[in-house]
């Protein structure tokens, strides 16, 4: 290999040909892509487009008409979300799913409790296997929430709350992270923050995200994917994407509209 010679990340989560029908709806029509180790990668289109049925597919939420997935080359189109969990494909939702009552650090150490298996063990408090602690404490200062460990979840600000289920999606050790519409609902001036702490992650974690959001888009990820009515209509870097015609036609609506500008650094993930 010659000094110039670019090298490329293993693929670690890769869609073929997938395809979901509701009835005579297809919503999902003979996607393929894949997602590389390390890499940021964003899924953008319009409302209806089908990115949540996609997600769905890859989690093992939907099953697929056509099609398959496979995580770090492995076949996993009919295994259970569970199973691919445990596998390294870890998800967050739109509407989060946080226990009010606990603390930060008390929900991640029932997330890493299930992980090792051990939350049965109802006679032990998890508070008392240090490793696990520790874990738990590293977690939240990766997603910036170690000054809030002993906070109730009910009193978190919004944004605050959305890094938290990515530290509980972390728990689980991903090989790949899928972010749907992380920002959601999180106020503007707060909404770079949990992509900053995205970036952060380790280099080894893939991340695959929805986001409406073209500003955080262009900003973060290194791969965009245009889906269009369940069809993927173009894929590329920031840049390829800002410059394609089709892309401000139909995904923005209008042939002159405005698309941020790509950035020129890559973010420091990891």
């Amino acid at each position: 290999m010659t000094a110039s010679a670019t090298v490329v990340a293993p693929t670690v989560l890769e869609a073929r040909h997938m395809t979901r029908r509701f009835g005579g709806l297809v919503a999902v029509n003979d996607v393929s892509f894949d997602v590389r180790e390390g890499e940021i990668f964003g899924l953008i289109g319009p409302n209806g487009a089908g990115k949540t049925t996609l997600i769905n597919l890859l989690t093992g939420v939907l099953k697929p008409s056509q099609g398959r997935v496979e995580l770090d080359g492995q076949d996993v189109t009919v295994w259970s979300p569970d199973a691919r969990v445990r596998r390294g494909l870890a998800r967050t939702f739109q509407i989060n799913a946080l226990f009010p009552r606990l603390t930060p650090l008390q929900s991640v150490l029932l997330a890493l409790a299930e992980r090792e298996r051990i939350g049965a063990v109802w006679w032990k408090p998890v508070a008392r296997y240090r490793p696990l602690h520790d874990e738990a404490e590293r977690l939240l200062t990766l997603l910036r929430l170690d000054d809030l460990a002993h906070v109730p979840v009910a009193e978190l600000a919004y944004g605050k709350q959305r890094l938290l289920e990515i530290a509980l999606a972390m728990a689980t050790r991903p090989r790949v992270l899928l972010l749907d519409e992380p920002a959601a609902g999180v106020p503007k001036d707060e909404s770079g923050e949990i992509f900053d702490a995205v970036a952060s992650l380790p280099a080894d974690v893939a991340v695959l995200f929805i986001e409406h959001d073209m500003q955080l888009v262009f900003r973060f990820a290194r791969r965009i994917s245009v889906l269009v009515a369940g069809q993927l209509l173009t894929e590329g870097t920031p840049a390829e994407i800002a410059a394609d015609p089709r892309v401000r036609e139909v995904y923005l609506g209008r042939a002159h509209a405005h698309l941020p500008v790509a950035r020129t650094q890559e973010p420091a993930h990891g």
